[in-house]
């Protein structure tokens, strides 16, 4: 793991507010000067701690009104067919997240889709009929509660 001190926990938490701070506007937060804040941010970048900058795009205002978890459960244990599950979930669009679980289903897919034809086309079309899934089960989110991205970087500090 990198090292990271008090000033770069605290650029990372300003950068985590917002991507597009200046070196300068980043140096006046965080109390040091512009080229340190530009020297620590290009470490922090090489060293993958910054892994990149996205605009956060409005979903509901594109249109893509609902948003459901899928759990799916394979159809036999196997690399293989691991495999071609994971070739599939990375050729979908549709799909935002997917990880790998313990419990009951084997993989949660998050989606965020127009409307329930198109989570219906998703299940029936794309999923279901593939070789390596066995169960496929939805639930669709009915109010966002809570969303971040933002690390928890309180927990680093010392």
């Amino acid at each position: 793991m990198p090292e990271v001190d008090a000033f770069d926990l605290k650029m990372l938490a300003a950068l985590q507010d917002d991507g597009r701070l200046t070196n300068q506007q980043l140096a006046d937060l965080v109390g040091l000067s512009a080229s340190q804040c530009s020297r620590r941010r290009m470490r922090l970048e090489d060293e993958k701690v910054i892994s990149g900058y996205h605009a956060d795009l409005a979903g509901e205002a594109l249109g893509f009104g609902l948003i459901a978890f899928i759990h799916i459960t394979l159809a036999t244990h196997s690399p293989d067919n691991a495999k071609r599950f994971r070739e599939l979930v990375n050729r979908v669009d549709d799909i935002q997240e997917a990880y790998a679980l313990t419990g009951d289903a084997d993989y949660v897919l998050k989606v965020m889709l127009r409307d329930l034809k198109s989570l219906s086309d998703i299940v029936n079309n794309v999923l279901m009929p593939h070789q390596s899934v066995a169960h496929v089960r939805s639930s669709i989110v009915l109010d966002r509660l809570k969303e971040s991205t933002k690390l928890p970087l309180k927990a680093l500090q010392t």
